[in-house]
């Protein structure tokens, strides 16, 4: 690049970076960071630069700290400095050492920046287009999608990289021109990281067969990132026809989602962003065929089969109007109350009689998952005692129920079959027999 610190101004200008906002640089003290802070100081920008000391290589960690101080009093320029216990913190959090680092770091980074004119604006760092492609390989092994083949953003909200474009070699012709000085990091030389596996072995090794390799790759990133826009922009136009937001769930319609070509892609794109995993995609999909009130759980939110319906729901939520009752727990909370279940062995073949407000069910009639919802308009039982079916509609003006009364209804069902309508009458279907050998109780845990 024969100009870079033209080319480094224009792409600020096209990022709509102003000239007069306060910049942070990241700078370790490597030629990447000190070219970037040069950058900065020959475009007259103003900026202050910050340094993290990991403490993780004795002596060398000590001796970056002291170079990056000296390199921001050259440029009278503020030196932030953080230090952590970096591998302390990465055992008590059972992350990798990266991982560790790269969290801490953005942490800090994000708490310097502010929306007062005297706060720093914009988070600098010197990622540059050799660091590009070898994400786009790690993430190309690893599966991570078109997303992960358009590499490192350049810009994401206020984390700004300019020198996305530009080759490391090119960086150093810069320094050299320019007389600058940096440090080495020891650690670059290991590759029992992944990154420094890339950038050691693997990479000069396919230089062999492909000498253009890196330009080939950088066209590659470019496609990559325009193919990634036209994606997600298809991908929003499915979430805006499917997603249905009703209070703090989402509804999808399943005959629609299934007429949604490629299926697989569009559940995967759709359900991530409620933290499920790419592995659960084809469990996803098979709900779509399963029985009423089969559930896929992430660490965040379940998605249920309800009729025509999958439903995404937040765990934990007591204002979501679906909950799954399964048998391993024996309270839920929902937004009338909470309930208890228990099973348990029937003790004589008298007549049983709930409590006012409960349901003594056939437990060998019942199969869990169980599906814990509002009443809606078509849903019918068979009352006990009777054999004909009823809608809950017609039941309900039976009963003599309020229109207030009948918007606090639930019923709990099982498959498509209505088991209680709550706090009013089961099923018939469900009701306990001279046969019956285990019972289900649900009351209302507060009595």
């Amino acid at each position: 690049m024969e100009n870079l610190l033209s080319y480094f101004q224009d792409t600020l200008k096209r990022l709509q970076v102003a000239k007069n906002a306060r910049l942070l640089l990241a700078v370790s003290g490597g030629l990447d960071s000190v070219v970037l802070s040069h950058l900065c100081f020959l475009s007259g920008l103003d900026f202050g630069i910050a340094h993290v000391n990991f403490q993780l290589r004795g002596p060398e960690s000590d001796r970056d700290q002291g170079f990056v101080q000296q390199l921001a009093g050259g440029y009278q320029k503020p030196f932030l400095l953080e230090k952590f216990e970096t591998a302390a913190y990465a055992q008590k959090e059972k992350q990798s050492i990266q991982l560790a680092a790269r969290n801490l770091r953005y942490t800090w980074f994000n708490s310097l920046l502010g929306g007062a004119p005297q706060d720093y604006q914009y988070l600098l760092t010197a990622h540059h287009l050799d660091d590009n492609i070898e994400t786009m390989l790690m993430h190309f092994f690893r599966g991570t999608g078109i997303q992960g083949l358009a590499g490192i953003p350049e810009k994401n909200e206020r984390l700004i990289r300019p020198l996305l474009s530009v080759s490391k070699a090119a960086l150093k012709d810069f320094a050299t021109a320019h007389g600058l000085k940096w440090v080495e990091d020891s650690s670059n030389d290991l590759d029992a990281y992944t990154r420094n596996f890339f950038r050691n072995q693997l990479i000069p090794s396919l230089k062999g067969i492909f000498p253009e390799i890196n330009q080939h790759l950088e066209k590659n990133l470019q496609r990559f990132s325009e193919t990634a826009a036209l994606y997600h922009q298809v991908i929003e136009q499915y979430k805006k026809k499917l997603l249905k937001t009703v209070g703090k769930e989402t509804h999808i319609p399943i005959l629609l989602l299934q007429k949604s070509i490629p299926l697989r892609t569009i559940c995967f794109e759709i359900f991530k962003g409620y933290h499920f995993s790419a592995a659960q995609t084809d469990d996803l999909v098979r709900l779509m065929g399963s029985t009423n009130g089969k559930f896929i759980a992430s660490p965040s939110h379940r998605v249920i089969k309800n009729r025509c319906w999958l439903i995404i729901a937040p765990l934990e939520n007591i204002e979501a109007s679906h909950v799954i009752i399964d048998q391993n727990h024996d309270h839920f909370t929902y937004p009338q109350g909470t309930l208890s279940l228990k099973i348990s062995m029937r003790q004589s073949l008298e007549n049983i009689s709930p409590a006012t407000g409960s349901a003594l069910l056939d437990a060998d009639k019942i199969q869990f998952p169980l599906l814990l919802r509002k009443w809606k308009t078509g849903d019918y039982f068979y009352p006990l005692g009777m054999t004909k079916k009823k809608k809950l509609a017609r039941f309900f003006i039976d009963q003599k129920l309020s229109k207030t009364d009948k918007e606090k209804i639930w019923v709990l069902v099982m498959d498509s079959q209505i088991l209680w309508v709550v706090g009013q009458r089961i099923d018939n279907r469900f009701s306990i027999q001279p046969s019956t050998k285990k019972i289900l109780t649900i009351k209302n845990a507060d009595v």
